[in-house]
C-alpha cells in the first residue's frame, strides 16, 4: 500500500476512536474486518499507532495544534508505530519541516497533565495512594504497550514443552515471574494458527488473571461458579486446576460475551463446565444453589483501569462518577454471590480496577456486614497454591492481592479471598 493511503486511513481509525462510543478493541476489529486486504504488518502498525494516540492523547493534541491540515492525521503522524521511512514517504516537504521541530520539543519541560497524559479525576486518587514518585512510575508503565501472556493448559500440556515448541517458531517466550502456569512474549505476535494453540495448550491470559485462579484454588470434584465469567478466560483456568472433574458453572448476564467462551472451551478438553447467562445477580438459578457451593469467583464489572496498558481508551471512557456507580453494584453482586457457599467455601472477590473506591472499600463494607466469614491473607493462600513465598509476599498488600503495572508487569489487579466459617 502507497504510504500515503496507510496514513489515511490510520487518520480515519484515529478520528473513530477518539468519538469514544465504542470500546477501542471493537472498533478497531471493525475496521479491520471493514479493510480486509490489509496485511499484518499494516494492520499492527494501524493498531499501534491508533492506541499511542489514545494512550497519550492529551500530549499529542497539544503538539498537534502547531501543524496544519486535519487534526486526525497530525496526530497519526506524531504517534505512528510503523517504519519512520516509510512514514516520510508520506508527508509533504511542510509536514516533514513541521514533525522535526515537534520532536525537537524537551517533553520534561511540560505540563504534568502532558507527561502523565491521565485525566485529573484519575491521577487524585492514584497520587494520594502511591505517593510522587511511584505515581510517575504507574503513569509511565500505563503508558506503554503491554506484552503477550499465555497460561499454558495443565490438562494438555507442560510449561516447559510449550516453550520449547514455541522457540522452534521462532517465539522467545519466558515464563511469568508470578504464576506456575503462565508464558510472557514481548510484542503482538500473532500465534492463532500455532499447533500450540489450536490444540488447546495455550490460552492468551494476563498473569494477573492467572492469579485469580490460584488464589480460588479450585479443587478436583468440587462445585465452584465462576460469578462473572465474560469471555471465559480464568473459567477455563479454574476448569484444568479442577483436572476436568466436579462441576463448574460459568455465570453472566451477558450471552454475547459468554458465546466467545465456545470456541475456547472447545479447543480446552474441558467438559465439567457449564456456561449459564443469568439475568442478575439475583436470577433464580443463582438462588437454587444456595448453601450448595465449594469455591466463588467474583471478577467483578468495573473500570478496568488496571488494563489501561491494553485498554487505554478506559481513562477517557470512565468518570468519578461511573466509578461510584460501579462501587454499589460491585457491593451487590458480591453480597448474592457469597449466598452461594457452603460453610467453609471460599469466595474471591477481584477486579482488574487500580482504585480503592472499587477494591478495599468493597471489601471493607463486605465485611462489615459479613462477619460469617472470614479474611484469608492472600500472601498464605498464593503459598499454599505454590507460589513461592517473598513473591507472595511482593504480590500482597494489607492481606489483599495488589498488582500494579509499574512494580509487577502485569495489569493492575485487586482480590480479597474469605472463608465462610464453619
Amino acid at each position: 500500500m502507497h504510504p500515503n493511503a496507510l496514513l489515511e486511513l490510520c487518520a480515519e481509525l484515529v478520528d473513530s476512536l477518539l468519538l469514544f462510543d465504542k470500546p477501542a478493541d471493537t472498533l478497531v476489529s471493525d475496521f479491520f474486518r471493514a479493510h480486509k486486504a490489509l496485511g499484518q504488518r499494516e494492520r499492527h502498525t494501524l493498531a499501534e499507532t491508533a492506541y499511542a494516540v489514545l494512550r497519550r492523547r492529551p500530549l499529542l493534541q497539544h503538539l498537534a495544534q502547531s501543524g496544519r491540515g486535519p487534526m486526525a492525521r497530525r496526530l497519526a503522524i506524531l504517534a505512528w508505530a510503523g517504519n519512520e521511512a516509510f512514514l516520510r514517504g508520506a508527508l509533504n516537504d511542510q509536514e516533514q519541516h513541521w514533525l522535526k521541530q515537534v520532536q525537537a520539543i524537551d517533553r520534561a519541560q511540560l505540563p504534568e497533565k502532558l507527561r502523565h497524559n491521565l485525566p485529573e479525576w484519575l491521577v487524585d486518587p492514584l497520587k494520594q495512594r502511591l505517593g510522587d514518585e511511584q505515581f510517575w512510575q504507574l503513569a509511565d508503565a500505563v503508558n506503554e504497550s503491554a506484552p503477550l501472556d499465555l497460561r499454558v493448559n495443565v490438562l494438555k500440556a507442560r510449561r516447559e514443552d510449550v516453550q520449547a515448541a514455541l522457540k522452534e517458531k521462532g517465539f522467545d517466550a519466558t515464563p511469568t515471574p508470578y504464576s506456575p502456569w503462565g508464558l510472557r512474549l514481548a510484542g503482538k505476535p500473532a500465534l492463532q494458527k500455532l499447533d500450540v494453540f489450536t490444540s488447546g495448550q495455550v490460552e492468551v491470559q494476563d498473569e494477573g488473571s492467572q492469579l485469580l485462579s490460584l488464589l480460588t484454588e479450585a479443587k478436583r470434584g468440587e462445585m465452584v461458579v465462576d460469578f462473572c465469567a465474560g469471555a471465559g478466560g480464568k473459567t477455563l483456568a479454574l476448569g484444568a486446576a479442577m483436572r476436568n472433574t466436579g462441576r463448574l458453572y460459568a455465570f453472566d448476564v451477558s450471552g454475547h460475551r459468554l458465546d466467545k467462551l465456545k470456541p475456547r472451551l472447545a479447543r480446552s478438553g474441558l467438559s465439567n463446565v457449564y456456561p449459564v447467562q443469568i439475568s442478575s445477580e439475583r436470577d433464580e438459578r443463582v438462588k437454587r444453589l444456595a448453601g450448595k457451593v465449594d469455591r466463588v469467583l467474583v471478577d467483578a464489572p468495573c473500570s478496568g483501569i488496571g488494563t489501561l496498558r491494553r485498554n487505554p481508551d478506559l481513562k477517557w471512557r470512565q468518570t468519578a462518577q461511573g466509578v461510584q456507580e460501579l462501587h454499589d453494584k460491585q457491593l451487590a453482586i458480591l453480597n448474592s454471590a457469597s449466598r452461594l457457599l457452603k460453610p467453609g467455601g471460599r469466595l474471591v472477590y477481584a477486579t482488574c480496577s487500580l482504585l480503592e473506591a472499587e477494591n478495599e472499600a468493597v471489601a471493607q463494607a463486605f465485611a462489615e456486614a459479613h462477619p460469617d466469614f472470614t479474611l484469608l491473607p492472600a500472601q498464605d493462600v498464593l503459598t499454599h497454591a505454590q507460589v513461592d513465598a517473598d513473591q507472595a509476599t511482593a504480590l500482597s498488600e494489607n492481606g489483599f492481592l495488589r498488582l500494579w503495572p509499574h512494580r509487577h508487569q502485569s495489569d493492575g489487579f485487586f482480590a480479597a479471598v474469605w472463608e465462610r466459617k464453619k
